[in-house]
């Protein structure tokens, strides 16, 4: 299974929601009408039925999304990531520029019942990914630190950022960053949080990873970086947090040591995402025409505890 040629431009969201629609319906979707899940500047999302369609950014590199999608087709994967849906001959299409691929639908993380958040067993699935044996030749680095750099470059060229003092302090963070120094390489997701989950009905309701846009090869540190840098900021508490690492830990996770300070390995990735995510969020308050919140302003004030920490070593 390979890419598809490229198709006729859509000009509006109208038309590419009905292109999406098509290749449901390709992807074995019944006659439901499409229901918009996602609708952002870069991506768009669709379920029809049971099947759920990504018109992906622009400038995704469609040769290393399908390795990623073949990995993630092998029957040796399908207990950790969603598999993709063929689309008829192919795993993904081309259509006006945009790469398309299909998935089965499943039930994400309910965002307004944060104490039934699955963190143990999305710690479990991340140990498995990372303990899977060295990936193919083929398949891309993982996208975590290029991710980053993306996000500065958002927030750099947003022309309607309000809050210009705090856009200064996230790029002063991301100025002091220091470099990676990774412990250990594996298969990594690459963008990992709780809305990279979806419960499937398979032998039993179970969790699987989804979204590996950024799945490749690295080091395994920075699929814990975001709750890692939510726990230091103080978003996230401290017991949630122990959750996580303590069942990571006992599933055999190799990003962090089973017996020593885990922030050996966590702590630049860490900082990495903290200002990952505050430039995405000053970004997108300036682009709203609000005021930062209160989750915004505690990674902004993260951002400033890392530049400082610059400034005084």
């Amino acid at each position: 299974m390979g890419i598809e040629t490229d198709r006729e431009s859509p000009s509006s969201t109208t038309e590419l929601v009905e292109a999406l629609a098509e290749t449901a319906a390709r992807a074995g979707a019944g006659c439901a009408p499409p229901v918009l899940v996602v609708e952002r500047a870069d991506v768009l999302v669709v379920r029809v039925g049971a099947v759920v369609v990504k018109a992906h950014p622009a400038e995704t590199d469609a040769a290393a999304l399908l390795s990623r999608l073949r990995l993630a087709s092998a029957p040796r994967w399908r207990d950790i990531l969603l598999p993709p849906l063929p689309i008829g001959d192919a795993l993904l299409t081309r259509h006006a520029g945009r790469t398309i691929t299909a998935w089965p639908h499943g039930d994400p993380v309910d965002p307004d019942d944060p104490g039934a958040a699955p963190w143990e067993a999305a710690a479990t699935l991340l140990a498995r990914l990372h303990g899977m044996p060295e990936p193919a030749r083929d398949l891309p680095e993982a996208g975590g630190p290029a991710r980053v750099r993306r996000a500065i470059r958002r927030l750099r060229d947003a022309g309607d950022v309000a809050d210009r003092a705090a856009a200064a302090i996230v790029c002063r963070a991301f100025a002091a960053l220091p470099e990676s120094t990774a412990t250990a390489r594996t298969l990594v997701h690459g963008d990992f949080h709780l809305g990279q989950l979806v419960r499937v009905p398979r032998g039993g309701d179970s969790w699987r990873l989804i979204d590996i846009d950024d799945l490749g090869a690295g080091d395994p540190a920075w699929d814990l970086a975001r709750p890692a840098a939510l726990f230091a900021a103080g978003i996230l508490e401290p017991v949630t947090w122990l959750r996580f690492l303590d069942a990571y830990r006992a599933a055999g996770g190799v990003a962090v040591p089973r017996d020593a300070d885990e922030w050996v390995a966590l702590d630049i990735p860490a900082r990495a995402v903290a200002v990952q995510t505050a430039a995405l969020a000053v970004a997108a308050a300036g682009r709203e025409g609000r005021e930062l919140d209160d989750l915004d302003t505690a990674l902004v004030d993260a951002c400033r505890r890392i530049a400082t920490a610059s400034d005084l070593s």
